[in-house]
């Protein structure tokens, strides 16, 4: 591997279920949710520069103060520079296809790949813990994406537990719609009491709790999800606005793509438990 440029994918990922069982002091809450990655997602290519400038390509009404991929290679130079190892600068561009707002993990899915490979490239001086430590000021969902294994995550996402679980192939539609992750969590309508999981459960007898609330807010997110119904069970994944209806095969989930209504936008992918971003990054757990 050329050190000098790197590329990989910032994978989606869906929550096959996500309960909130409660809320903290500081606001936060608590949750069970599990996450699986899909071979689909964006793409990031990292160019070493002879200074030590980080450079973005710049995301149409994105601030660099506002950019997950600027903030997290500025925070691990940071990061390097008060442990006193070497590092150089870094152009940064990116192959963007996950909508923003989708509740897919775009935006900490990029992230979370951005510290995997500038530490690739400046040499791999922080574990994987301490990548993950770093990234969770960034979003309670980038050490998920660093840890790179399907996990069930409770307390604010941080605690991980890894899972293995049936490689399945889905169809993920976004009905167009941009649905702020604060705005659910702080809305008063929201499911905040759901109990524990008991030590037996399946998936498909889970649910998402911020499904009804964003339904009730956003009238094509209940349309979508009434639309996949007509082919399989469908939930919403995070908070929205995307949603996913699980098929046997990639066949049966094209043919449903095919028929799927022109005002939405949808893809096909399969569920991966180890994350293609460690894939393409040769890392191991």
């Amino acid at each position: 591997m050329n050190l000098e440029t790197l590329s990989a994918i910032a994978p989606a990922k869906l929550n096959l279920f996500l309960h909130i069982t409660g809320r903290r002091d500081d606001g936060y809450h608590e949750l069970e949710t599990l996450f699986t990655f899909l071979n689909y997602g964006d793409t990031l290519h990292f160019k070493e520069r002879p200074d030590q400038e980080i450079v973005v390509a710049p995301m149409p009404g994105v601030a660099n103060s506002d950019n997950l991929i600027y903030r997290a290679a500025r925070m691990l130079q940071q990061r390097y520079e008060e442990l006193g190892y070497a590092h150089k600068g870094v152009d940064i561009s990116i192959d963007k296809v996950l909508p923003m707002g989708g509740g897919v993990g775009g935006g900490s899915s990029d992230a979370a790949t951005t510290l995997l490979a500038l530490n690739k490239m400046w040499q791999q001086r922080l574990s994987l813990a301490q990548l993950a430590e770093l990234g969770v000021s960034l979003g309670a969902d980038v050490p998920v994406f660093i840890h790179g294994y399907s996990a069930l995550a409770r307390g604010i996402g941080e605690q991980l537990h890894t899972v293995e679980l049936p490689e399945r192939w889905y169809l993920v539609v976004h009905p167009q719609v941009h649905i702020s992750t604060a705005a659910v969590f702080t809305h008063p309508d929201l499911i905040r009491d759901s109990e524990k999981l008991p030590e037996q459960w399946q998936v498909a007898e889970q649910r998402n709790d911020c499904e009804p609330l964003v339904k009730k807010l956003y009238s094509e997110v209940e349309k979508t999800l009434m639309w996949l119904l007509k082919y399989a069970p469908s939930r919403m994944t995070g908070t929205g606005a995307c949603c996913f209806a699980e098929f046997e095969n990639e066949q049966a989930a094209r043919n449903a793509l095919e028929k799927l209504p022109e005002k939405w936008h949808g893809f096909i992918a399969k569920n991966l438990n180890k994350s293609p971003a460690h894939t393409a990054l040769g890392l191991e757990k």
